[in-house]
């Protein structure tokens, strides 16, 4: 299964959740290939932000050899499934696909939490803090290995 995971400028939000996920299943053995890319390409080639390498790599995750991207239109028909940060992200993703946008690929990420209490959007943490970049880096883990139990639990049933 390939998965592209999206955000804004591909630097916070995004990339840890790439090294999370991919993490997770590389330690189930799922043959998955995570990927993450941004709507706005402002930052197109640099790291991740300092403040998600280091929360990431407390967390045993390294995302410092990650580089930002912006999102194709042609990543709709290369990936399985595409989850975004938020509805602004979502907007953005339909631009960029314009009539190669498909519905039943592109998922709000945090719609895979059953407990969730932010909605379609997960908080931005770049105008914040390392306590915000903390935060974030803690839905993601939980989400993500919603996503793990959830098609886990699919390939189980097919």
């Amino acid at each position: 299964m390939n998965i592209l995971i999206v955000c804004l400028g591909n630097i916070c939000r995004s990339p840890v959740a790439q090294g999370v996920l991919q993490q997770l299943a590389n330690k189930q053995h799922l043959p998955w290939l995570i990927d993450s890319a941004g709507t706005n390409g402002l930052h197109n080639g640099e790291p991740p932000h300092p403040l998600s390498q280091r929360i990431a790599l407390q967390h045993g995750v390294d995302i410092s050899q990650y580089r930002s991207r912006k999102m194709l239109a042609s990543d709709i028909e290369a990936y399985d499934t595409i989850y975004v940060m938020g509805e602004d992200v979502m907007e953005g993703v339909k631009k960029i696909a314009g009539a190669a946008f498909d519905s039943t690929k592109v998922h709000y990420f945090l719609n895979e939490l059953n407990h969730n209490s932010y909605g379609n959007n997960m908080p931005d943490p770049w105008y914040g803090n390392q306590d915000g970049f903390e935060k974030v880096q803690q839905l993601i883990n939980e989400t993500c290995q919603a996503i793990i139990n959830k098609y886990k639990i699919e390939s189980v049933n097919d």
